[in-house]
């Protein structure tokens, strides 16, 4: 069964208020910032929080994830932007090493510029692969999230992740985070039955079995296609808004690649003045769903 959780608010500490976070909304995985996600500064953290953070984590038996910072991009073609995003990367790898997590969250990126794909390319193949070769093989593995598939997307379809491993020599260290909103806005359509399952197939035959690491569960305000990325509760959206509802997240917890794999929401926090009321209901509806399927098994 995929164990289902948040990305969680750690306010007052990443032990303190995540942890706290983490039962007010009965998480069973986790995903944390470590420094500021719109900002380059990287902090060593706090090690008494950090410590705690570890410990408790696994006292719930929680398993726990990084989300890099949104301006990370190894297929700029500014060479700060560059240096900033690889240096990002090896932070979060060293922090996630240290907390005991399972994976780092890095957004796929873009070319930026017209004409730039195959040179976006070669700089991951030159920039990050290395770091990828001086990661500790028993640290977290860096998982390559695809984007909604605006502004010269590097990975946005699931196909996309083909050439972006290829081009990383699909190193051991790599995988794969599924985002349900980024997919659906780069031109899968989740919403009709069998089109989540399809998907998830595609992934594996795209880039072997065992990459998949974490799933980002989210709804969208947006039509299928849009290359637009506006998460929202479970149900509320466009990928649940038709005939088939939550049919598409029901496909997600049952298929097989997904057994086991750690999932977290990113949808709206805030529910009738709770602050934690709207992660608590999403993942109080998907374990329902999951549990529907392993009722209807039995």
């Amino acid at each position: 069964m995929p164990p289902v959780g948040a990305h969680i608010q750690i306010k007052g500490g990443l032990a303190k208020g995540g942890l706290t976070y983490t039962d007010a909304v009965a998480a069973r995985a986790v995903q944390v910032f470590v420094g500021n996600p719109r900002g380059w500064r990287l902090t060593d953290g706090d090690p008494e929080q950090d410590a705690l953070f570890t410990a408790g984590c696994a006292e719930r038996g929680v398993p726990s994830f990084i989300h890099t910072p949104f301006l990370v991009n190894v297929g700029s073609p500014t060479e700060a932007t560059v240096e900033q995003s690889i240096a990002a990367i090896e932070h979060n790898l060293r922090r996630g090493a240290r907390l005991g997590c399972q994976g780092v969250v890095v957004h796929a990126g873009s070319a930026v510029g017209e004409d730039r794909y195959e040179a976006a390319l070669r700089q991951l193949h030159e920039r990050l692969l290395p770091v990828l070769e001086a990661a500790p093989a028993d640290g977290p593995r860096l998982l390559i999230e695809p984007t909604a598939g605006g502004g010269k997307a590097l990975a946005a379809t699931v196909e996309d992740l083909g050439p972006y491993f290829a081009a990383l020599e699909d190193h051991p260290l790599l995988g794969v985070c599924f985002d349900t909103c980024h997919v659906w806005a780069a031109g899968h359509d989740l919403s009709v039955p069998g089109g989540m399952s399809a998907t998830l197939d595609a992934v594996e035959a795209t880039v072997g079995p065992g990459r998949l690491g974490l799933v980002h569960v989210n709804d969208s305000l947006d039509e299928c296609g849009s290359k637009r990325d506006r998460h929202t509760t479970i149900g509320a959206g466009t990928i649940s808004g038709g005939a088939y509802g939550t049919g598409p997240f029901a496909e997600l917890m049952r298929h097989r690649t997904t057994a086991g794999v750690p999932m977290v929401v990113e949808t709206p926090s805030l529910r009738d003045g709770d602050p934690c009321g709207g992660h608590a209901a999403d993942i109080a509806l998907l374990n329902s769903l999951r549990d529907a399927v392993d009722d209807a098994a039995a």
